[in-house]
């Protein structure tokens, strides 16, 4: 009998699920035509360059999705779906730090974490759990009512998890069982038909939409499922011309002449989706709600932690900027601080220990019979060794935030005088029953192993660093 491999499962899962998302948001598939346009004509004017952040193979069939919880018992059984796929908790974001605004959510993104495993297929899902506990948001009554509510759905059914578990133990799954899964998957994933209770979903919607959106209904779906683009501000422009309302900004880095970092993002505004709502007397009415929305992310170089304090130093610089000249735009005072500060070339990015690359030795040797220099300055000089970038396989808190409050009615309500709950990855760690990893000691692993394959090749007698 024909087995399906866990990477194969999660291709599978992602195509099916951008098929359900474009059937039930249909700006979403002009999204995806629209980024698909801009790739083959990033690719057709840069040639090899347009690939040096991966093949246009896999930028292409690249998505994340991105889906929202209410407890941690919901959390936990996410985590047992997706380790079906071969994708792991990967680092930890608070949003409720992140925004000025009420965004009472913790979250952790699921992905591949090996090399091989993101080349095959590199989807990841961005998932946040409700902070019910976080008395700034929820007081007593309404937390206990929120969790007595969340306490009594079932999100993901008993036979999607018990394959879901045999897959991540046998890293395979026979066809039969692999098509079962898919299709109970997916269906965990889809918009549900079922009347949201109006009253129910409004109190919740006071304090925050994305409350409302997580605990006021029964069940959970996709928020947005993300393509990725090589030139995220031709996008902007593109889908703009066609009609298609996008946020106001594009969240993250500038754009500049120098080296892509980190992670940029945008998003077509949530459009009003017909929702069946129930009334307090019983009767079913026509409504609406807006909460799903149309991300696109163009993706960069993983920075080490010395460049991400450089990064956001510079976040900080351009807010202070900002606030003193509210008539300028951002985008140009971003612009203008980091050609000032942000190293202007992948060189320099590495020789600072900025951004985190994989070495090889180079393809052309010295032939006069010469030993390598010492230092891997010297070594990238002289042409020994290349480095080639690492891609950023994770997200940025207040980017998220941002996409999320760009995408909401109503800043909510968040008292600041009550202390906040304490969540923090320790905390996530427990509650999944899995270790959340640390990106930045991905990315080191990965830089560390290719870096001691070097020294072994040419004879070094010490690992580089």
């Amino acid at each position: 009998m024909s087995t399906i491999s866990q990477w194969q499962l999660r291709a599978a899962f992602a195509a099916r699920l951008s098929q359900m998302y474009g059937q039930e948001v249909p700006a979403y598939s002009t999204l995806v035509d629209v980024s698909r346009e801009v790739n083959e004509d990033v690719l057709r004017a840069r040639g090899a360059d347009a690939e040096r952040l991966g093949s246009i193979g896999r930028v292409t069939a690249e998505r994340h999705g991105a889906i929202r919880v209410g407890t941690p018992r919901e959390l936990q059984q996410a985590a047992r779906v997706f380790a079906a796929l071969g994708m792991h908790p990967v680092g930890f974001y608070d949003l409720r730090e992140a925004a000025a605004g009420a965004v009472p959510v913790v979250s952790t993104a699921f992905r591949p974490v090996d090399g091989e495993e993101l080349a095959r297929n590199p989807f990841r899902v961005f998932t946040s759990m409700l902070t019910a506990a976080d008395p700034r948001f929820f007081d007593t009554d309404l937390r206990q009512r929120l969790e007595t509510f969340l306490a009594a759905r079932e999100l993901f059914p008993p036979e999607l998890l018990a394959l879901a578990d045999r897959a991540a133990v046998e890293r395979e799954l026979p066809q039969q069982e692999a098509e079962r899964f898919l299709r109970l998957a997916v269906q965990a994933f889809e918009l549900s038909p079922e009347p949201v209770d109006k009253a129910w979903y409004e109190t919740l919607e006071r304090i925050s939409a994305v409350a409302a959106d997580i605990g006021g209904v029964r069940s959970t779906h996709i928020n947005h499922l993300t393509p990725r683009v090589l030139d995220i501000d031709e996008l902007y422009r593109r889908m703009t011309e066609r009609g298609v309302e996008m946020i106001d900004t594009i969240q993250g880095p500038p754009a500049w002449k120098g080296p892509d970092v980190l992670l940029r993002q945008t998003s077509f505004r949530a459009l009003a989706e017909p929702r069946a709502m129930r009334t307090p007397d019983g009767d079913v009415v026509s409504g609406a709600l807006r909460v799903r929305f149309g991300e696109v992310e163009a993706r960069g170089i993983a920075l080490t932690r010395q460049g991400r304090a450089l990064y956001d130093d510079l976040l900080g610089r351009v807010d202070e900027q900002a606030a003193r000249n509210p008539s300028a735009a951002r985008g140009d005072l971003a612009r203008a601080v980091w050609e000032r500060h942000m190293p202007g070339s992948e060189q320099e990015l590495a020789a600072g220990k900025l951004g985190y690359f994989t070495y090889r030795p180079g393809p052309g040797l010295p032939g006069d019979g010469s030993g390598p220099p010492a230092g891997l300055d010297a070594l990238l000089r002289q042409g020994w060794v290349t480095a080639e970038p690492i891609v950023y396989e994770d997200f940025l808190p207040r980017s998220a935030a941002g996409i999320f409050q760009s995408n909401l009615s109503s800043e909510g309500t968040r008292h600041d005088d009550q202390q906040g709950a304490a969540y923090d990855a320790a905390w996530l760690s427990g509650a999944l029953g899995r270790d959340v990893l640390d990106p930045y000691a991905l990315y080191e692993q990965q830089q560390t192993r290719s870096l001691t394959r070097v020294a072994r090749e040419l004879g070094l007698p010490h690992v580089l660093g």
